[in-house]
């Protein structure tokens, strides 16, 4: 088993050029976005899919998807973050070693038992260097911690890696069979 022994957390390496620094101008931009929202109709999904671009150009879009967990909020306990790598190269999926990931907004907490569980498949390892510049998990989670109550991270990034492995750490996750995930 690979497992993480790093420690730490992760600090927010985007802020202030992804979304804003200042925690009051995020918070007050995350709210402005979500508000414009159109509310949830139906269940909660259990996945969204949301872009990672800059908040000035994805912001509205990522907002849709977020709002959608809202009714959810004191259930959601784990967000499982998945995201493709932009700096390093690598096979499979890498999470991160560290106890945290920081936003201007707070600290989320990774889900260590988690992240040890799918390091037990071939395709997932821990590989700090993906995680220390990429924008594309830390800009989802101001909306999470938003949106949410207390919940923990499972990040993921992925490298060349085929849907089948990806399917089954999401299995791994989420339990094939389980409907929901909270």
């Amino acid at each position: 088993m690979k497992s993480a022994t790093m420690t730490g957390v992760r600090p927010a390496a985007q802020a202030g050029r992804f979304y804003p620094a200042s925690s009051v101008r995020l918070q007050s931009d995350v709210n402005d976005y979500l508000a414009g929202a159109v509310p949830p109709e139906g269940p909660v999904p259990k996945a969204v899919i949301a872009p990672h671009a800059g908040y000035v150009y994805s912001g509205s879009v990522a907002a849709a998807a977020f709002v959608r967990l809202g009714p959810a909020h004191g259930r959601i306990r784990r967000a499982v973050v998945i995201g493709p790598s932009h700096y390093e190269e690598f096979d499979g999926m890498v999470t991160s070693g560290m106890e945290a990931f920081a936003t201007p907004l707070g600290v989320v907490p990774v889900d260590r038992a988690a992240r040890e569980d799918v390091l037990g498949l071939p395709q997932v390892s821990v590989y700090e260097p993906a995680h220390q510049p990429e924008h594309c998990l830390e800009v989802e989670l101001p909306f999470l911690q938003t949106v949410l109550d207390e919940f923990t991270l499972v990040p993921l990034l992925v490298g060349r890696a085929g849907a089948a492995e990806v399917a089954e750490v999401l299995d791994r996750l989420w339990g094939a069979r389980r409907r929901v995930w909270w």
